[in-house]
């Protein structure tokens, strides 16, 4: 049985973020589903395709380390620039995308700060990957 297709607008939560987030998938040659473009495992980068996540409350975040010394060990939130260096994984076997593995609500993305970023709502309802 297939999972429905990660598109552009997605909903996405991090392990660290205090806020949701949206997935943003350029439309450059690609593949429309349900009226938006279908996301590929490539769709990783910070700001154009992973927006913030409001507040990061990771201390392995070096501003978030600061802080929190500042406030003499008190966790003290910053604000959230993801950094993720490497594509979503794992990516649909089967189904290719500009090239690349379909990205599948089952798909994570791992940030540099220690988060684990999630698809939470895939954006399409009808059409199923495999």
């Amino acid at each position: 049985m297939g999972q429905p297709q990660v598109v552009s607008t997605a909903m996405l939560a991090c392990s660290f973020g205090l806020a949701p987030s949206t997935l943003n998938v350029l439309p450059i040659s690609r593949v429309t589903v349900e009226g938006r473009p279908a996301a590929n495992i490539m769709d990783h980068q910070p700001i154009v395709n992973i927006a913030p996540f409001g507040m990061c409350n990771s201390i392995a975040n070096p501003t978030v380390a600061a802080a929190t010394a500042a406030a003499l060990g008190v966790l003290t939130p910053m604000p959230c620039i993801p950094v993720t260096v490497a594509p979503w994984v794992p990516g649909a076997p089967t189904t290719l995308i500009a090239n690349q593995p379909a990205l599948t609500p089952s798909s994570q993305c791992m940030c540099a700060w220690a988060g684990v970023i999630t698809i939470t709502m895939p954006g399409s309802m009808q059409t199923l990957v495999s």
